[in-house]
């Protein structure tokens, strides 16, 4: 089973071994051998909590550069709706728009644009499906990889339709190729992203075998360009296409707001997102028609690509939306969501599976919890796992030993000297020698 390609990764010359990424990480990723971080490929789901917490800077993520421009004879850049949400007294996305033409792209198609036509489509989809399911947004890739390695009795409660960032560059393209009459292999799609999981997921798309989107870029890397060409831009104000409804996904609750009904939770933070699933796996949520889950806080607006707060962010949203009308786009009556589907279906991943064979899974799940009932319990980390049940499912895989936990190991060494003790005749009803008084025989 290949991994993931990971947009997170690890600057080993700044770990220091802390321990403090291996606690936050929502799929137990990370252990810390020999005084150094490592993490665990096919478990990462690239949702960036170990960037957050490390006080060292030794998590990085990582993307593309704007020099991808160069890659193509025509580029599109695909801006997130969180974008808007970097800059100050925005009264439209005009103004940002016609900022990235003069950065150098060709032309700009908005993935807010797109994120209406989603809406509309997902409308569609929940009429026309079984009222007793829950069905779960997959806009957020973090969360659709945490699904499918972690729930995969969920994976059926998937939307099951293109994200907004992949239509926006299958449009765009297709639009692009009308227009110049170049191949497709020669128009270059770029998404302006503001997570980790986005800027991974095209490598590994959610319900595609190839993704509409060729290179991916930090909001970050693209923040620093543009911000200082908004007066020329605001001088040659072009044209947006996003509405009220297409912003709002740039923050938790707009996507779910956009179905216009109230059946729906819209939950942010990965360990948020965590226990809504929890709850929906024990079917406590069979009231709720939509869920809506953004691993990073505050939604998109909250990922480690941006540069502003996220809570400002979504105060600078809520103003943008204030000047626009709903919907730009004229949304299409005869819409079927088959038109937006996934083109292939999302399998289960077990990589948390300790064995494929079902009997020695359950032999080896037995001795974990062995294991696990000896451990101290406090889930300390200092042996470099996240948890003691951690530690004993590394034990049974082969990749630790019990006297990595320094309280097994304290019990140990003490177990050791009190053998030697023994041996040397203390403690077995013999006095020891008196130096003093074979000093004097020895006169």
């Amino acid at each position: 089973m290949a991994d993931f390609i990971h947009s997170v990764t690890l600057d080993k010359d700044k770990c220091l071994g802390c321990t403090n990424c291996i606690k936050r990480c929502p799929t137990s990723a990370i252990r810390v051998e020999n005084g150094k971080a490592r993490i665990i490929s096919s478990l990462c789901i690239d949702c960036g909590e170990c960037i957050r917490v490390c006080s060292h800077h030794a998590k990085i993520a990582v993307c593309q550069s704007l020099d991808v421009l160069e890659k193509y004879e025509y580029t599109i850049a695909l801006p997130a709706p969180s974008l808007y949400a970097q800059f100050n007294n925005l009264e439209g996305p005009e103004i940002v728009v016609e900022g990235l033409r003069i950065l150098g792209f060709d032309d700009v198609f908005e993935v807010a644009q797109a994120a209406e036509l989603v809406s509309d489509a997902t409308r569609k989809y929940i009429k026309a499906t079984d009222s007793d399911k829950t069905i779960i947004s997959s806009a957020c890739p973090t969360i659709s990889r945490l699904i499918r390695i972690r729930f995969p009795d969920l994976i059926d409660n998937l939307l099951p339709l293109l994200t907004p960032a992949e239509l926006a560059g299958k449009m765009a393209k297709e639009r692009a190729m009308r227009e110049t009459g170049l191949p497709a292999d020669k128009i270059g799609t770029v998404f302006i992203s503001p997570c980790t999981a986005k800027a991974s997921s095209i490598y590994s798309p959610i319900g595609l075998e190839k993704s509409n989107i060729d290179a991916v870029v930090s909001i970050k890397d693209v923040y620093t360009r543009l911000v200082g060409l908004l007066q020329q831009a605001e001088e040659t104000c072009g044209i947006s296409d996003s509405g009220r409804v297409g912003v709002s996904w740039g923050s938790s609750g707009g996507e779910g707001a956009a179905l216009l009904t109230d059946s729906y939770l819209a939950a942010d933070g990965i360990e948020n997102c965590i226990k809504v699933l929890n709850e929906m796996e024990d079917e406590k949520l069979n009231n709720i028609r939509f869920v809506e889950l953004n691993a990073c806080p505050g939604g998109c607006v909250g990922g480690v690509f941006t540069v502003e707060n996220p809570f400002i962010s979504r105060v600078k949203l809520t103003s943008l939306r204030k000047y626009l009308p709903p919907y730009k786009n004229i949304i299409r009556e005869d819409l079927v969501p088959e038109e937006y589907r996934w083109s292939s279906e999302m399998e289960y991943r077990p990589v948390m599976e300790l064995d494929p064979d079902m009997e020695k899974a359950f032999a080896m799940m037995e001795e974990v919890e062995r294991l696990t009932a000896k451990l101290p319990g406090l889930n300390c980390g200092s042996c470099g796992s996240p948890s003691c049940r951690a530690l004993a499912e590394d034990i049974v895989r082969g990749y630790s030993t019990e006297n990595a936990c320094v309280f097994v190991l304290r019990d140990e060494v003490q177990h050791i000297a009190d053998l030697l003790s023994k041996i040397s005749g203390i403690g077995m009803g013999r006095k020891p020698i008196d130096e003093k008084k074979d000093d004097n025989r020895s006169k």
